[in-house]
């Protein structure tokens, strides 16, 4: 496994045999092998065929990580019963050890691969998958149901944003990044109410098979609030024919959304190309793809 982050924790499949041997004994002879992904806050393992092995690496605020898998093992299911295209289900939720600290999942296999960024309009179709999932995903109404640290306004990440902006002063033309920035976080706020997103509805997380949507994973920022923050799929994987395509299809975004979208997009991009340019390629590049992408997007 990559390090990406100072303070990971070391995961391999000893560690992931014995927590299998110890807690669900009745999948520990299936065959396990890691599973490469750019993904950076899980280390995942396919357990079988038809089984992903997903642990936490890294733990950004205590007791997040526990919230979170409870958060996904209560309601992920919920969800899942409410949409055409399959998700990463969580099966089982593993226990901490003395082996390991925090809480693991189980969930079911999708078959798949993660889409690179559109070449030639291949991803028409695509557009529209990625369209009509959001809108049942925007749609589905549960009581009680959680907030997203991802649907909230843009002011709330603009401290964290304009600090990764100071960090790229060699990176990015600062000045009009800056002026962008400026423009898209004070877009008129979401003032309806809250619906259920996504929260990283990035490249990472969608599968794909013969270019089309064959699956969405990786939960963990589920919830509700503002659906501008799964726009940023817009300005990670299309170019601008397929981005037109995906916008026309949406269901209740607004010009507004829209920018907000935007906004989302520039900010995790922004966030994401210091922490991660020297230790993870995929994302980095992924990041001045954004960049660029919602600055030519006028």
């Amino acid at each position: 496994m990559v390090k990406m982050h100072e303070n990971e924790l070391e995961i391999n499949e000893c560690l992931v045999q014995s927590l299998l041997k110890s807690q669900c004994p009745h999948w520990a002879n299936l065959s396990l092998r890691p599973i490469i992904s750019s993904g950076t806050d899980n280390a995942l393992f396919r357990l079988g065929d038809e089984y992903v092995v997903r642990l936490p690496r890294i733990e950004w605020m205590p007791g997040s990580i526990d919230k979170s898998i409870n958060k996904e093992y209560e309601w992920v299911p919920k969800i899942a019963r409410l949409l055409t295209i399959p998700i990463s289900e969580p099966l089982f939720k593993g226990a901490p050890s003395d082996s390991y600290p925090w809480l693991w999942t189980v969930t079911k296999w999708n078959e798949g691969y993660n889409p690179h960024f559109e070449k030639k309009n291949e991803y028409e179709l695509l557009a529209k998958d990625l369209a009509i999932f959001l809108n049942e995903l925007h749609e589905i109404m549960l009581p009680n149901s959680p907030y997203s640290r991802r649907g909230v306004s843009l002011k709330e990440v603009d401290v964290e944003t304009r600090k990764a902006l100071s960090e790229l002063i060699n990176e990015v033309d600062i000045k009009s990044v800056t002026h962008l920035w400026d423009q898209l976080s004070n877009v008129l706020a979401w003032c309806n109410e809250p619906v259920w997103v996504h929260g990283d509805f990035l490249p990472g997380n969608i599968l794909i098979q013969n270019n089309r949507l064959s699956a969405v994973i990786d939960f963990s920022d589920v919830g509700i609030g503002d659906p501008a923050c799964d726009l940023v799929i817009a300005w990670a994987l299309f170019n601008a024919h397929s981005r037109s395509i995906f916008r026309k299809n949406l269901n209740h975004i607004d010009d507004n959304a829209w920018e907000r979208g935007r906004g989302w997009a520039l900010s995790i991009a922004l966030i994401m190309l210091p922490y991660y340019k020297n230790t993870n390629p995929t994302l980095s590049e992924l990041a001045r793809k954004i960049i660029n992408n919602v600055g030519s997007d006028l």
